[in-house]
């Protein structure tokens, strides 16, 4: 189920490790308290929980890329004369040599074929597909080849045409995507630039912030900082989140 996102170790160690950093920045730019760094070491540690749903949607639009890349394999296959069962099996060794053999994509076409192989129609393996993968184009690919094979008709028309206009979508996503990613790398910059400020005063000129980490003024000021800095820094991320 691509729907649920199951950390690796590695994922657990590097991502732990970040967030125990995050926490002990936080701690020196806005506290300067070791106990308290104490208290919040779990919460760091516990990060990785946090990053799951952002690592699941970026697995997911790995996914819808390389499922944009193997539909369109199948309505030039399926546009060349060639049945649905070899148009995937074109689009398969297109994409093991594009995305790799070990691709999502590509164990999934393969999952697909060996399943038919295995006397379940074409239908119901493409559906299981479509279930699994938590994408509403592919369901909606399902929706539609399943539909035209009821139906009957030009079924490798509709079936090419409809994947040519899913991949059409697919393909203005991912333009989108590249084309704010310079600014999501500038909101990154600029969420960095306030702890940067703080610890470069602090290196040239010891002892300028004191009265803020020593003072319970102080302390509730900086508490207060700390909660605009976090919730700007979620609001200019949400801007950048476009959906089609």
């Amino acid at each position: 189920m691509y729907e649920t996102y199951e950390l690796s170790r590695k994922e657990w160690g590097i991502y732990g490790a970040e967030g125990i950093l995050g926490i002990a920045v936080m701690d020196y730019v806005f506290y300067r308290n070791a106990g308290l760094f104490l208290m919040l070491l779990p919460v760091g540690m516990l990060f990785p929980l946090m990053l799951r749903k952002q690592l699941k949607k970026r697995r997911l639009e790995t996914l819808r890329g390389q499922f944009k890349d193997a539909i369109l394999a199948v309505a030039s296959g399926l546009n060349a004369g060639y049945s649905v069962e070899n148009a995937f099996a074109v689009s398969l060794k297109e994409m093991e040599e594009i995305h790799g053999s070990d691709s999502m994509i590509a164990q999934e076409i393969r999952l697909i074929l060996r399943k038919v192989r295995l006397n379940l129609t074409f239908e119901e393996a493409l559906g299981d597909f479509a279930k699994r993968s938590g994408l509403d184009d592919v369901k909606n690919f399902s929706d539609v080849f399943l539909a035209a094979r009821k139906s009957g008709g030009e079924l490798m028309k509709i079936i090419a045409r409809t994947a040519e206009i899913i991949g059409e979508k697919i393909r203005i996503q991912e333009e989108i995507l590249t084309a704010t990613a310079s600014r999501r790398m500038e909101q990154k910059i600029m969420s960095a630039i306030p702890i940067l400020i703080v610890v470069y005063i602090e290196l040239t000129s010891p002892g300028f912030f004191e009265i803020l980490y020593s003072t319970m003024g102080g302390r509730i000021l900086m508490t207060i900082c700390l909660g605009i800095y976090l919730v700007s820094c979620q609001l200019a991320k949400s801007f950048l989140e476009i959906e089609i």
